[in-house]
């Protein structure tokens, strides 16, 4: 089934799938992004630049040194919870960009078949309050928008929504928040999670982890279970040549230096050890192990079982 399938189609999707541990993370892929959003997103990572790193090519980068991004959720079965790591772009909302305007995309038909029908999820973790990490915090009912997980609470770290609570913001952003973010909190399903240096533990093998720079309070989210562990980046590492060349910088970092520093810091902690990062952006294999090259680093691909579950 492609990307691109609409919701009745009579396939059940295949969903990738890690093991850490006793927990299981499903990757719930919504869109892959056009190509034109490497360019825009990095504009640093020329294709000259992405030339240069042989190792992103043919999973990270085409042949003519275009970037390849996709937008996803990671669904994980921690200790008997059901958990979501961020929520995409959504379906049929108003937006700014193009790429993510009024989508109609099988999310939700990916979603229940992976086993995680929007009813049974117990947590919504969202790395930062961005418009493509937070759109199927809602879905339309009637002319409102409504909780799309009417049984879970929907954490954020306070720094987060303390930022943009202090901010005056463009109207497309808004508007995001207006459809996606505030009918979850008027529903009261809404917490703010205050986030320490070393990290905070939300639940049993679960950790946030702040990564600012990209936001104020973005945090990555620490899996653990049975001496094993991932990290899901949020958007501190939003595609592979960022491990080339760490101080490479999205153009929609609102702190670039810092975002660069913290990106060295997650390099560096990861590197050589047998967690494995999972980008929030990466597309397939979209998971592996950080290994130094030279003064920068790279990814070693960890490919995923497929699983199919049917509920």
């Amino acid at each position: 089934m492609s990307a691109n399938s609409r919701p009745g189609s009579t396939t059940i999707p295949q969903t990738p799938a890690w093991a850490v541990g006793d927990h299981t993370v499903r990757r719930i892929d919504e869109i892959v992004l056009p190509a034109q959003t490497g360019p825009w997103l990095l504009p640093g990572a020329t294709t000259d630049l992405v030339a240069e790193t042989p190792w992103l090519r043919p999973d990270f980068a085409d042949d003519q040194g275009i970037l390849r991004l996709a937008s996803h959720s990671f669904a994980v079965e921690a200790d008997g919870m059901r958990v979501l790591v961020d929520t995409g772009i959504g379906n049929g909302k108003q937006r700014a960009n193009p790429a993510w305007h009024d989508l109609n995309s099988d999310y939700d038909t990916r979603l229940r078949a992976a086993g995680f029908a929007p009813e049974t999820v117990d947590l919504v973790i969202l790395t930062h309050l961005h418009t493509d990490h937070v759109g199927w915090n809602t879905r339309a009912e009637g002319d409102d928008w409504v909780p799309t997980f009417p049984n879970a609470r929907y954490l954020t770290a306070r720094t987060e929504w303390d930022y943009w609570a202090g901010v005056e913001m463009e109207e497309a952003r808004q508007q995001m928040f207006r459809d996606s973010v505030h009918p979850v909190r008027d529903a009261g399903l809404f917490d703010l999670v205050d986030v320490a240096d070393d990290g905070t533990d939300i639940a049993p093998g679960i950790r946030l982890l702040p990564t600012p720079g990209h936001t104020p309070g973005q945090v990555a989210v620490e899996l653990s279970s049975g001496g094993e562990r991932a990290l899901v980046t949020g958007d501190s590492i939003h595609h592979p040549v960022q491990m080339s060349h760490p101080g490479l910088c999205s153009c929609v970092d609102i702190a670039p230096e810092l975002a660069a520093r913290t990106r060295n810091q997650v390099l560096d902690a990861l590197a050589g050890t047998s967690t494995l990062l999972l980008g929030s952006h990466f597309p397939p294999p979209t998971a592996g192990h950080v290994h130094r090259e030279g003064d920068a680093y790279r990814l070693a691909p960890a490919a995923p079982g497929n699983t199919t579950v049917r509920g």
